[in-house]
Order: structure tokens, then C-alpha cells, then sequence
């Protein structure tokens, strides 16, 4: 059977005893070291969140930027085609009108060049006759 005397009381002041230093000495720095502990992955899960919602927002931006430097280039594009079309229209323009001002002085040359053929002609005109007179009468024609 179990006594009850001072000696439980004393086993009871051993034990409180024996608590408390355990706190001190063992319990207390190793809380410390887990609370230093939680305090930093909470600062990391932080952080990390930081992190993430700035890539988020660089992807957006990132995203955004080649949006509007495709549509800036696409609208370049179209200016430097619509550049060239009125140049090519231009040059094409040049082209013709100096086509039609060297058909003109050709048609002019050609005319001028048929008016001496014809004028010539016209002055030898009375040899041809008098000679093909004389090929179809047979005798000479006066």
C-alpha cells in the first residue's frame, strides 16, 4: 500500500523543480529556435508571394509591351507600303509621261522623215513616169 507522508511533498517540490529548470534550460530555447524558425518561413512565404505577384505583373507588362510594339510595327508597315505604292505610282507616272514624250517626237521625226521621203520622191516623180511609160510603150516617151 502507498503512504502518504512528507515524502510526497517533497517528490512533488523535486518534480516542480525539475519542470521548471527543464523549461528554462531545454524548453524555452528550443520554442525560441521554432518561433525564430516560424518567423522566417512566414518572411520566405512572404516573400515568395511578393515575388509571384511581381512575375504576374512583369508577364502583363511584358505581354502588354509586345502588343503594342506589334501594333506599332504593323501600323509602320502599312506607312512604309503605302510610301512605297505612291512612290512606285509616282516613278510609274514619270515613266509614262516620258514614254508619250519620246512616242510624240519619234511620231514627229517619222513625219518630218516621210514629208523629205515624199518631197524627193515628188521631184523624181517625172523620171519614174517617163521611164515606166517608156517600159509599157516600148519607145521613148518625149
Amino acid at each position: 500500500m502507498i503512504k502518504i507522508d512528507y515524502s510526497v511533498f517533497i517528490q512533488i517540490a523535486n518534480f516542480l523543480f525539475l519542470v521548471w529548470i527543464l523549461n528554462i534550460v531545454v524548453y524555452k530555447p528550443i520554442r525560441k529556435i521554432l518561433h525564430q524558425r516560424a518567423e522566417k518561413i512566414d518572411a520566405y512565404d512572404q516573400r515568395i508571394e511578393t515575388c509571384a505577384d511581381a512575375s504576374v505583373q512583369k508577364d502583363a507588362d511584358y505581354n502588354s509591351g509586345l502588343r503594342s510594339a506589334r501594333a506599332k510595327g504593323l501600323k509602320e508597315k502599312e506607312t512604309f507600303l503605302q510610301d512605297a505604292k505612291e512612290e512606285e505610282r509616282a516613278i510609274i507616272e514619270k515613266i509614262n509621261a516620258r514614254a508619250q514624250a519620246e512616242m510624240a517626237k519619234i511620231k514627229e521625226e517619222i513625219a518630218s522623215d516621210a514629208q523629205k521621203v515624199q518631197a524627193e520622191l515628188e521631184k523624181e516623180i517625172n523620171g519614174f513616169a517617163g521611164s515606166i511609160g517608156e517600159k509599157i510603150l516600148g519607145r521613148a516617151v518625149s
